[in-house]
């Protein structure tokens, strides 16, 4: 026995066709099982295919196989751990008090036209800047130490956050500032319901593009006047001509960004769960 739809049962009893797609052609389709890391694993086997057939030199990039026995020598001896604490610790550090001070300065700016006044002109200004045009500057002022380094990665950091969110508070619809108006809604609770859910979208994109933007500015501070972290045993290792060290230290970096990404990723998928998009 056939059991029809309602739809189907409303078009047959009113005589109808019922033309309504069964599925949708106009979307992306549905997602791919694992689909992050098909790619992943297309790169890792060409890297492999040609370190075997020789089309890729030694010299000019290590095998897989010497790099993953390279590493489990670091690890035995400590060094890579020591490395790897060292610099998730700087950027850990880097990234809170840029999402902070971003977040913080986005909320001003969006919900103030005073703050928007004060804050949004700097802050353009800082955006037209490189952050790594001001490390000269932050060593001046700082030293080398690890403070210069933690207020580097703020800086890089701080921007994305501002800009995504404050587009996120001003993007809201108008309708909805109305309606809590009619219904006698308070500031703080239309704030509290309206508002920040409505600007979360925003943040959490921001949040995406300051993590890249912490690990890029974590790189540049490591290498440059770094006495520890994984920059700094990428530059030791440049300095001998060590190649699969090298390549250790980029591979770390590169699993700390997809690790890093595939949480906000996470993060933004339960939180904005009621979305409808075409992703979804």
């Amino acid at each position: 026995m056939t059991t029809l739809t309602a739809p189907a049962r409303r078009a047959i009893s009113s005589g109808t066709e019922d033309v309504r797609p069964t599925r949708r052609r106009l979307g992306p389709g549905k997602p791919i099982r694992f689909g992050g890391l098909i790619g992943i694993a297309a790169l890792l086997a060409a890297w492999v295919v040609g370190s075997a057939t020789g089309l890729l030199d030694p010299r000019t990039l290590t095998e897989p196989w010497t790099v993953v026995a390279t590493a489990e020598t670091l690890i035995e001896n400590g060094r890579l751990q020591e490395s790897l604490v060292t610099s998730g610790i700087r950027a850990a550090l880097g990234l809170g008090l840029g999402v902070a001070v971003g977040l913080v300065l986005a909320l001003v700016s969006g919900l103030s036209r005073v703050g928007e006044t004060l804050i949004d002109g700097p802050i353009q200004v800082k955006r037209s800047i490189p952050t790594l045009a001001l490390i000269p500057l932050l060593i001046l002022w700082l030293g080398i130490g690890e403070p210069m380094k933690v207020i580097t990665i703020a800086l890089a950091v701080f921007v994305p956050i501002y800009i995504h969110t404050h587009n996120g508070l001003r993007t809201i619809e108008g309708r909805y500032a109305e309606l809590a108006e009619t219904l006698g809604v308070s500031r703080t609770e239309f704030i509290r319901h309206v508002v920040l859910p409505g600007a979360m979208p925003g943040f959490l994109l921001g949040l995406r593009f300051a993590v890249t933007s912490s690990l890029l500015a974590l790189v540049v501070v490591e290498v440059i006047n770094a006495t520890s972290g994984i920059g700094h045993m990428i530059t030791l290792a440049s300095s001998y001509g060590q190649t699969d060290i090298i390549v250790v230290g980029l591979v770390v970096y590169a699993l700390l960004g997809v690790s890093a990404d595939a949480v906000v990723r996470l993060i933004e998928r339960k939180a904005l769960s009621w979305r409808r998009t075409l992703a979804s």
